[in-house]
């Protein structure tokens, strides 16, 4: 893949982030990328001939981040790209990262669904699905929609989670019990892991995305592919989470304090929702999230940035002895 590194966490792993990355890859001239270094995240061996580009994706807190306090080790980057102007932030206020122009903002790009999608067929019910690994809601998700299957016999739970999306089966172990609840409940379906092209197929026909997220997300490319494909998305505010939103949807204030309140306010979003697809009163509200994020986050929007950046670079290095690494300042100690 030119341009854009694998390592040995990334090989294995079908996320968000490695499926973005392979997108834009497919999508960029070879020839412009030969001469680039493009980085997720993970720093392993720089190449002196190369442009080379940090894409960070994690969280400023994330041990490898680190990395960051280090002018000299910033210096043999000549770019860095963040995927919120939220991650941004925090990464200037925890490590002091200047705020320059080194650094650039590029939103995730998604492929947007078709228009159709906001017909949603009509079985009677109304179908809310979770679409994430399990440690970012889904404990509080399970017991609060067992809550509310109580008393709304018409709503059925699809669960699209598993660690093998990263190839850690092993870390699956931990949630069995979890598993096994939604298994056991009529009104809820476990899909497990699923890939990525047949799951967007699949959220074409649901009303509601539910994320009761504890995770701090830097951005969300799983709320950008359900507002895209029509869903009523109900989250928390945590991390970057407003900011990938747009501040449209269910959203409501997580308390990171208290898991019961939490799942008590969650639980109130939740229901809202669901009188609203049940009272069809969500149709202006999916149709203007749609368009909102099939344009801003359009992947081929999003590949004309990547392009332009890359063109830019590749017109300040434009040979190999121009992107060497800075030698070291010598410093005279007494």
């Amino acid at each position: 893949m030119s341009g854009f590194e694998e390592n040995e966490i990334s090989i294995k792993a079908n996320g968000g982030t490695e499926l973005v990355k392979r997108k834009l890859a497919s999508m960029l001239p070879e020839s412009l990328l030969e001469d680039f270094q493009i980085i997720c995240s993970r720093t392993r061996d720089l190449d002196e001939n190369k442009i080379r580009i940090l894409w960070c994706h994690d969280l400023p807190e994330d041990p490898e981040s680190k990395n960051f306090r280090d002018t000299e080790w910033r210096n043999k980057f000549h770019k860095f790209v963040f995927v919120s102007n939220w991650q941004y932030s925090r990464y200037n206020l925890i490590h002091g990262l200047p705020m320059d122009d080194k650094s650039i903002v590029l939103d995730h790009g998604i492929t947007p669904a078709p228009a159709s999608c906001l017909e949603k067929p009509d079985d009677g019910k109304i179908h809310l699905v979770y679409t994430s690994t399990p440690q970012r809601g889904l404990a509080i998700l399970v017991p609060v929609f067992e809550h509310l299957a109580e008393t709304n016999p018409d709503i059925h739970l699809h669960v699209y989670s598993s660690f093998k999306i990263y190839g850690w089966e092993e870390a699956d172990k931990q949630f069995e019990e979890l598993y096994e609840t939604i298994r056991n409940h009529p009104q809820m379906t476990y899909h497990g892991f699923t890939p990525n092209e047949q799951l967007r197929e699949e959220l074409n026909k649901y009303h509601i995305f539910a994320y009761p997220s504890i995770w701090t997300e830097t951005s969300c490319i799983a709320m950008l592919e359900a507002m895209s494909a029509g869903l009523v998305c109900v989250h928390s505010n945590l991390g970057a989470l407003p900011e990938t939103s747009g501040g449209l949807n269910v959203m409501y204030n997580v308390n990171m304090e208290d898991v019961q309140k939490h799942a008590g306010v969650f639980a109130g979003n939740l229901q809202a929702a669901i009188r609203l697809v049940r009272d069809k009163k969500q149709d202006n509200m999916i149709a203007f999230n749609k368009v909102y994020v099939d344009n801003k986050n359009n992947v081929e929007f999003i590949k004309n940035k990547w392009e332009v950046m890359l063109n830019d670079l590749k017109a300040e290095y434009p040979d190999e002895e121009s992107r060497k690494f800075p030698k070291e300042m010598f410093v005279y100690k007494v």
